[in-house]
């Protein structure tokens, strides 16, 4: 496996400038003169002391005598401020869980050379930290060549998978040499005939397990996400403390939605018991500084608010320009949500509102009203 292109990346995020470590989370800011000061270094070849002792402070770093245009990558500015993506690689999966919000869950993504253009348009929109994710992305024929040019390109990768390719020689060898920031895992079940029957897979839970442990012992940083149905919830204590044996970073999910499609397959999943209130959406920056990709190329406002898809391949980074007008009009209260009293406790953004009423959803699964 060839070695990573650099060890570090100079890039500006959003109104700030950051020096960043490929497979860490953690971070330097910089100021403005010297984002540009790097620059020059890096054509000069010659890299200022200041960032060596940055290096060796935050991450123990010592970039030696290496030189400057192989050690550290700058980013050049883009006039589009588009500084996080999500990619869907594919939307199919090895497994075939019913509370999926990707109903049929099909094969289908791009050839490789045009989703090698859709990653450099990605990157030329400011993109700096991208999840590839799916159905399954790591089962993807062209993964391995996705996520090494993602990384190559400067981006601070994430992957979301369901673990079961980690245990792979390529696929470990590919994660210890190119390291994502994040690897996020979702625990439905802590024993195998639990864990079996929620993704309708025999031996998914041996296949989940190899790939916790294959994760651990080449050091990645894990993410855990607790996903508590009316299949599994008699052992949420039981997943809540394996995610915590095995990862730093714990999350829980309670409430299914729709499939992005508008079926209520999923709903059918819910854990009544583990319906609890939310904390009320104030927002987001989707579509203003964070966008959603399709696995053919279309750009999104998010994975939820599909509407207007603007096709990346055809338009390139200029077509992101329409994207924040069509967030502020998917965010927009409408219809029985206008003059709601109840709108600042709502926990429910309005895309995902109408997703509910397109599937029929029962008041309580996404209304205070309920």
């Amino acid at each position: 496996m060839p070695a990573p292109p650099h060890d570090l990346i100079v890039s500006p995020f959003l109104d700030e400038y950051l020096v960043l470590r490929p497979g860490d989370s953690s971070g330097v800011k910089i100021k403005g003169h010297h984002y540009l000061e790097l620059r020059q270094a890096v054509a000069d070849e010659t890299l200022p002391e200041w960032l060596r002792n940055a290096a060796r402070r935050r991450w123990g770093l010592d970039l030696g005598d290496k030189r400057p245009s192989t050690a550290v990558l700058v980013r050049d500015p883009s006039p589009y401020g588009h500084g996080r993506a999500s990619y869907e690689v594919n939307a199919g999966c090895n497994w075939n869980c019913d509370h999926c919000v990707y109903g049929d869950k099909m094969h289908e993504g791009l050839a490789w050379e045009p989703r090698e253009r859709l990653l450099h348009t990605l990157r030329d929109a400011g993109v700096l930290w991208i999840e590839l994710g799916g159905g399954e992305c790591t089962i993807d024929p062209h993964f391995p060549e996705t996520y090494t040019l993602a990384y190559d390109l400067g981006m601070m990768v994430e992957i979301l998978t369901n673990g079961s390719t980690l245990r792979r020689p390529g696929m470990r060898a590919l994660l210890a040499t190119r390291r994502p920031y994040r690897i996020t895992m979702s625990v439905y079940g802590a024993t195998e005939p639990t864990f079996d029957a929620f993704t309708n897979r025999r031996g998914a839970f041996r296949a989940f397990m190899r790939g916790l442990h294959a994760a651990r012992e080449a050091g990645l940083p894990l993410s855990l996400s607790v996903v508590i149905t009316r299949k599994n919830a008699h052992e949420a204590e039981a997943m809540r403390a394996l995610a915590e044996e095995f990862a730093p970073r714990v999350r829980e999910y309670r409430h299914m939605s729709p499939t992005f499609a508008g079926d209520d397959d999923p709903l059918a999943q819910q854990a009544p018991e583990y319906l609890h209130n939310r904390t009320p959406f104030t927002g987001c920056d989707a579509g203003h500084t964070s966008l959603n990709v399709t696995p053919f190329g279309l750009a999104t406002v998010c994975k939820v608010s599909r509407d207007h898809p603007i096709p990346l391949l055809k338009e390139g980074v200029a077509g992101l320009s329409r994207l924040g007008s069509f967030a502020d009009r998917a965010l927009q209260r409408h219809s029985g949500c206008s003059g709601c009293a109840l709108q600042k406790t709502c926990t429910t953004c309005m895309p995902l509102v109408n997703l509910y009423r397109k599937a029929g959803s029962p008041l309580d699964r996404y209304c205070q009203h309920a």
